[in-house]
């Protein structure tokens, strides 16, 4: 039931006001957790490639301001643009190598060119989202963050014990810093007053910074040595122009990458909106695509400046649950940080010079949180032995790769930078597995009527001739039936109160797997409340007699499963319904 299931550590939904106070101190949290998954990539890039160091200033303060500007937006949601959610933008893990790959073969100027053209793509994948909704499924989302988590935890683990080089520190001084950030954390959420939870993040950071201090971990001279107010010069790189053969043979590489960050970002704007609310809701894929639409803009932006690709941050999910503020004016303020941040070199020199045992300590608790809401993601619709399957396939190859324990002597080049990341080559192997099982299922029988409760005979025969085919008993075929007619009368209702008086036409898909029966209705959107939460909340209501309240209630009672996906241009609702074989 609703309330069973209802996440009571929410203090402010998105909508909701939040003190200013609250909004920017969480705000403040999030873009320290987040800004070096802004600024280590793109360090990492440039440097791994040689590239001079006034290219570099360059990329990262272009990265700050994309993303700042990128997040704000996002948090604000503008027509079809952006998510309304606190969702930070970050730059993209999973390009690190094939970046590298890009710069060392031709220069910023080649990177530019692939970031800007790749970043269309994600336009269409936004616009066209309903057309991927049998590949980008909550098993690929959720594995592609569970691959994230564990990646960058592999990565966290190897800088635990890290300490400056060229200095003579104690050997026990990185693992006292790193434990007492970890402990100082882990207690407070655990036993700490709700109000003392909030700063539980900045407390555990300061303590950790202040034991590692007098051990000579903390880079004060990095500190001192930034100015406080700067712009770098202008290292704009340009666009190449006349593309090169390397140019074409790099850019299918990124337009995966950028199939892989859209599997990201469904998960993580489905993530979000699920911790985000007191009552759960069935994910809006509306709103899904309007953080793609970000997502693409910030791509565009990225290539233009000649920095490299964005995706969105998935601590943003871990520090919601962390807070329980997710008020859409925290995101606001993580924006704004992010810009302010760019233009005062001193304050981001500060945050850069934590120790790299106290930032994993505390990336450590994030990571967790992101892995267990993969783990969620993955299960919110029920878990079979073939969705088993492609998680426990896809998350090995994923680490694998990333590893370099599979064919590492077999892959060089251009197919090593794609697919050594446990992101790229995981979630390629899931969705590819599910794209099997999509073609090797049965023929989907497809019918088309108009919109109106007067269709019903013709469906009616329809689901018949199915259920016949399949050879189902007479009480399977009753309730085939029965589903059909309460979803038509369901719509037909939806059709009835919408204001914009367009007729609309139904398709009717209908495939068999087993002894489920799966049926789903398509039509041109509504803007009406979503069918799965409706359903969720007739268990908190009081019997009606309404004969519209019937058909809800009947349908919940006839349907093993209901699911309810609303696209910009399209509405699906999806209806599994168990029958058996005549004997």
């Amino acid at each position: 039931m609703a309330s069973e299931n209802a996440n009571a550590s929410i203090r402010f939904e998105p909508e909701e006001s939040c003190p200013p106070l609250t909004a920017a101190i969480t705000g403040f949290q999030l873009a320290v957790v987040v800004i070096a998954l802004v600024v280590i990539p793109v360090v990492i890039i440039v440097r791994t490639a040689e590239q001079p160091e006034s290219y570099l200033t360059w990329a990262v303060f272009a990265s700050l301001v994309i993303c700042g500007i990128a997040t704000v937006f996002q948090s604000l949601r503008i027509g079809r643009v952006g998510v309304g959610h606190v969702l930070v933008i970050g730059t993209a893990e999973p390009a690190i190598a094939i970046c590298i790959t890009a710069l060392i073969e031709g220069g910023p100027t080649m990177m530019a060119s692939l970031v800007v053209l790749s970043s269309i793509l994600k336009f269409f994948v936004a616009a066209r989202l309903s057309l991927f909704r049998r590949i980008i499924t909550p098993v690929v989302s959720g594995t592609v963050l569970m691959l994230i988590a564990a990646t960058v935890i592999l990565a966290v683990f190897g800088i635990l014990t890290n300490t400056p080089d060229g200095r003579a520190v104690s050997p026990f001084a990185a693992p006292l810093a790193s434990g007492v950030t970890l402990g100082v954390v882990t207690l407070m959420l655990l036993r700490s007053p709700r109000s003392l939870q909030l700063w539980s993040p900045i407390i555990g950071i300061l303590v950790g910074c202040a034991v590692a201090l007098p051990f000579g971990l903390y880079d004060t001279h990095l500190v001192l040595e930034a100015p406080w107010i700067g712009i770098p010069e202008n290292a704009w790189p340009g666009f190449d122009f006349t593309p090169s053969l390397k140019f074409w043979a790099l850019l299918p590489a990124f337009l995966v990458i950028t199939v892989i960050t859209s599997f990201k970002a469904v998960a993580d704007v489905s993530a979000v909106q699920r911790v985000s609310r007191r009552q759960p809701r069935a994910s809006d894929f509306r709103l899904i695509q309007g953080g793609l639409n970000i997502n693409g803009l910030s791509n565009l932006l990225s290539g233009l400046a000649g920095t490299m690709p964005t995706m969105t941050a998935s601590p943003s999910v871990a520090m919601i649950s962390l807070t329980g503020v997710a008020a859409r004016s925290v995101g606001i303020w993580a924006g704004v940080i992010f810009v302010i941040l760019a233009l005062l070199p001193k304050m981001t020199a500060l945050l850069l010079a934590i120790p790299a045992p106290v930032a994993a300590a505390y990336i450590m608790i994030i990571m967790g949180l992101v892995f267990i809401e993969g783990v969620q993601t993955v299960t919110q619709d029920g878990i079979d032995h073939r969705k088993a399957v492609v998680v426990a396939v896809s998350f090995w190859v994923g680490m694998g790769f990333q590893n370099q324990a599979i064919f590492s002597d077999l892959l060089t080049g251009t197919w090593d930078a794609l697919l050594s990341n446990s992101v790229t080559s995981g979630g390629l192997a899931a969705a590819l597995m599910i794209g099997f099982i999509e073609l090797t299922s049965s023929r989907r029988k497809r019918l088309e009527v108009d919109l109106d409760f007067a269709s019903m005979p013709e469906i009616d025969r329809f689901l018949q001739r199915f259920a016949v085919d399949r050879s189902w008993n007479e009480e399977s075929t009753e309730r085939l039936r029965a589903v059909g007619e309460e979803t038509l009368a369901i719509m037909a209702l939806y059709e009835a109160e919408d204001a914009s008086g367009n007729e609309r036409r139904l398709i009717i898909h209908a495939q068999a797997d087993d002894d489920i029966t799966e049926l789903e209705f398509l039509s041109a959107s509504y803007d009406v409340e979503n069918l799965e939460d409706r359903l969720s909340y007739l268990s908190d209501q009081p019997e009606m007699l309404d004969e519209h309240e019937v058909s809800f209630r009947l349908l919940r009672h006839y349907a093993s499963s209901v699911r309810h996906q609303k696209f910009h241009n399209m509405d699906v609702i999806t209806v599994n319904v168990e029958g058996s074989r005549i004997r």
